[in-house]
């Protein structure tokens, strides 16, 4: 997409996980300001890879702080992906659109019931008819994540930080009154899927013109690109586990029919810097305190980092 004005391709900012690092958020934020020069950072797209919370110590603030943008720079598009992590703080809240098929959420929990001792589900108020995800969100998971090389922090999601964030222990009812009403707007509305017709995305060849689609994982290379885009616009909570939010190897490579119309897809999640051609993945940080939170400038591909 062009400035009319100037016929020079508009900026488009994709921004990876936070995960609750307010002060490593804000840090990139004067960083883009900088790099992209305050007159076409006034009318960049913005695109919020999604995991706002869990892990770093802030993630009431990280909230804060993205509410905040549209008042502030009311020429910014902002668009707030949903990743697995706000998914199940949004399950953990109540504020997931009902399954479609009018199923209660505690059909979701039959395909990972053999998990449930391991991962000590949360069992306390409103459990009944809660989404899988969120009753994961609360459990309690002690021990070492070999994934991560840290220790779990409350859950398998390190959910702890988040409560204690808005005041409430690890594993609390009592954080379904502490989280501001426009909290749990902001967690109700993130989408699922975001596409673009029309991006500039420099290339060995010059500037080219693609369409992007922008979710939190990535998309399923086994499953018609179609379906996927269908039930994440549906936001279609009968899934236990959206693979499309939070897949690993099955959603890394872009599915080969998008080749037909070549399409950038972009993700966070996946705790790497990846920029191969049309797939990018944006997420430094991993939700890791010592790594930088990372974002990629279109049309340049330049990567920003709250460090630099």
């Amino acid at each position: 997409m062009a400035d009319k004005k100037s016929n020079k391709p508009s900026v488009l900012c994709c921004i990876g996980d936070i995960h609750g690092y307010i002060t490593k958020l804000q840090n990139l934020w004067s960083n883009l300001e900088i790099l992209i020069g305050p007159a076409d950072f006034q009318t960049a797209r913005i695109i919020f890879l999604g995991d706002y919370c869990d892990r770093g110590p802030d993630s009431k603030k990280v909230i804060d702080f993205l509410i905040s943008l549209p008042s502030k720079y009311p020429k910014q598009s902002h668009v707030f992906l949903c990743g697995n992590h706000d998914f199940a703080f949004a399950a953990f809240l109540g504020l997931l659109p009902s399954p479609p098929d009018g199923t209660p959420f505690s059909e979701t929990w039959k395909e990972y019931e053999m998990n449930e001792t391991r991962e000590l589900w949360y069992k306390g108020e409103g459990y009944e008819n809660m989404h899988l995800q969120g009753r994961r969100w609360a459990g309690r998971m002690t021990g070492f994540n070999r994934a991560k090389n840290t220790e779990y922090n409350g859950s398998i999601y390190d959910a702890r930080p988040t409560f204690e964030s808005y005041g409430v222990p690890h594993g609390s009812a009592d954080l379904v009154k502490a989280v501001p009403d426009e909290h749990k707007k902001f967690l109700a509305d993130l989408v699922w899927v975001h596409e673009e017709d029309d991006v500039c995305i420099e290339t060995k060849d010059g500037f080219q013109n693609y369409k992007l689609i922008a979710v939190h994982a990535g998309l399923e290379k086994s499953k018609g690109v179609e379906e996927q885009l269908k039930y994440l616009k549906a936001k279609d909570t009968r899934i236990p586990k959206v693979e499309a939010l939070s897949g690993r190897k099955n959603v890394w490579d872009i599915p080969e029919e998008l080749s037909k119309t070549p399409t950038a897809v972009i993700s966070g999640h996946h705790g790497k810097l990846h920029i191969d051609e049309l797939r990018l993945i944006i997420d430094q940080g991993g939700g890791l305190e010592y790594n930088p939170v990372a974002a990629v400038v279109l049309p340049s591909k330049k990567i920003v980092r709250d460090t630099d």
